[in-house]
């Protein structure tokens, strides 16, 4: 026998329709998404987002670290030409390290500021310099020469010295090597300050800081001071020990690079920026 027909009846299919029509389907439209377009918004908003992603804690340096803590920041500078332009001046606004600081880079020939590209030199604001590693056997690498590229930091207005030990203390005798004396390892740190004070344009401030066995009046922190005097640059005192006397030490928290960036850009107002970094915009 053939399968029997199902009947619907007229109510029936009246009842579905109209359920249909009192229930629409709550399957979402599919809604294009609009990409968000960065450079709609105030220049000062992209700095702060620049700052956001590229800020590293410590100054730049050759590190082992650098392809998990640096190489996926600097994607960024990939995504167009004019977002490179403007967040590699807030990168290499940071401090950057004169001389690599970790033992595997310790001995190398080529800092990180001699390997980098002219335009980047050029946006760097501070240079850190340590005092103190490797003092018994300096490497051959740490000398100012003009292949360090000092020159071509135009925007270096800042050089901070932090001074791990002196070599001069007493319990240091019969470890500073054959012919050194007390002075041999200040003099060869004054001989750096000297070669960098002549070869940066710009120079304004020279930050000096150490370690809480280091005392003020240590005779390397001495000749660092009497080299600072000789150049004429303007000595104060970082932020670690507190050395500096009201009234002598500079509120270096006080404006921050972002406000910099903001006022040559040309926007007005104060703002409170929890990191420190000085951007050449």
């Amino acid at each position: 026998m053939p399968p029997r027909k199902k009947n619907h009846s007229v109510a029936t299919s009246a009842a579905t329709s109209a359920a249909s029509s009192t229930f629409p389907s709550r399957a979402p439209s599919p809604t294009p998404r609009q990409p968000f377009r960065l450079f709609d918004l105030p220049p000062e908003l992209r700095l702060r987002i620049y700052e956001e992603a590229l800020h590293v804690r410590e100054p730049l340096d050759l590190d082992p670290t650098n392809h998990r803590l640096i190489h996926p920041r600097l994607a960024l500078f990939l995504a167009s030409h004019r977002l490179h332009s403007e967040a590699y001046r807030v990168f290499y606004a940071q401090p950057l390290h004169l001389f690599p600081t970790h033992g595997r880079f310790f001995h190398t020939k080529l800092p990180l500021l001699a390997r980098l590209p002219p335009h980047y030199r050029a946006a760097l604001t501070t240079l850190e310099i340590r005092l103190g590693p490797g003092w018994s056997a300096p490497p051959r690498s740490q000398k100012i020469t003009a292949n360090l590229g000092l020159a071509e930091c135009v925007g270096l207005r800042r050089v901070r010295v932090f001074v791990e030990l002196d070599p001069s203390e007493r319990v240091f005798d019969g470890f500073r090597g054959s012919g050194a004396t007390e002075e041999t390892y200040m003099w060869f740190c004054v001989g750096l300050l000297r070669g960098v004070f002549a070869e940066v344009p710009g120079l304004e401030v020279v930050e000096v800081d150490g370690f809480p066995a280091v005392k003020r009046d240590a005779p390397l922190v001495l000749g660092v001071r009497r080299e600072i005097a000789r150049a004429g640059l303007r000595l104060v005192w970082g932020p670690l020990r507190g050395w500096g006397k009201e009234g002598e030490v500079e509120e270096v928290l006080s404006a921050s690079g972002l406000e910099k960036a903001m006022r040559e850009l040309g926007i007005g107002g104060a703002i409170e920026v929890p990191r420190v970094v000085e951007v050449q915009a």
